[in-house]
């Protein structure tokens, strides 16, 4: 039987390789301005027990997850405030559900991301207590609406891909959803979505989340009958009514 000889592994390599580990390690500790030192390295030690398996210890990415160098801090956020991260079927499409973390973790991993390298960062949430403005209404129909729906019940989008309802996003995950493209969602940045803009959309949506919406009847969270289509079918039903009663007056 043949004897398989290995390569002796240069005696420096070792020490090479964690002192690169180290050196990087101690460049993320550092963080965003702003974010205390102990805040990234809270962050990184949980990220490594519980994100690295997807993400790879360094956050490069691997086979099962994207890296996240990069990413910035407010895709981190989303996905995690939402609960779409940790995802326990890489394939699937992750979707809302209850946050896993605390909110002291959730601030503790976004900052270890946002060290990973320049990206978005979380936006100011929007002020969604204002009175939704035509502008908003009519980016949301030019934007939104063709994936969402017209009422932001959402849909499918593919064999097994949909688009989310928003009755549930808070007017900042609406804000970075936008921003960050989320999934098949494209990113709209400032220069194609004025924060002025964004923050008219994020009016529409929570306009559309009220229990009244007008132009459309909501019938709880099923997507929204548009009241031309109601109107209709009534009139289709008082034809059908008026041929039935001609006939037994026959």
């Amino acid at each position: 039987m043949a004897v398989r000889r290995h390569r002796a592994r240069p005696a420096g390599a070792g020490l090479l390789l964690g002192l690169a580990l180290g050196i990087t390690a101690a460049a993320h500790a550092q963080g965003p301005p702003g974010v205390p030192a102990s805040e990234v390295r809270g962050g990184r030690d949980l990220f490594e027990v519980a994100c690295s398996s997807c993400h790879g210890l360094t956050a490069a990415g691997t086979e099962d997850g994207p890296s996240l160098v990069g990413v910035g801090a407010a895709s981190a956020d989303f996905y995690l405030s939402t609960g779409r991260m940790p995802l326990d079927d890489p394939r699937a499409q992750p979707s809302r559900k209850p946050p896993a973390y605390s909110e002291v973790q959730v601030r503790q991993l976004v900052a270890y991301v946002a060290s990973l390298g320049p990206g978005p960062s979380v936006p100011a949430s929007p002020a969604s207590a204002q009175a939704p403005t035509g502008t908003g209404a009519r980016l949301y129909a030019a934007r939104c609406a063709s994936c969402h729906g017209p009422a932001g019940a959402g849909g499918a989008h593919g064999p097994d891909r949909y688009a989310p309802a928003l009755y549930e996003a808070t007017p900042l995950q609406v804000a970075q959803a936008v921003r960050i493209g989320p999934g098949t969602m494209p990113a709209l940045g400032p220069d194609e979505l004025s924060d002025s803009e964004l923050a008219a959309v994020v009016r529409h949506v929570a306009y559309l989340q009220a229990p009244a919406m007008g132009g459309a009847v909501g019938l709880g969270r099923a997507p929204a009958v548009p009241a031309a289509v109601l109107a209709a079918v009534a009139a289709v039903g008082l034809v059908v009514l008026a041929r039935r009663a001609g006939t037994v007056r026959g």
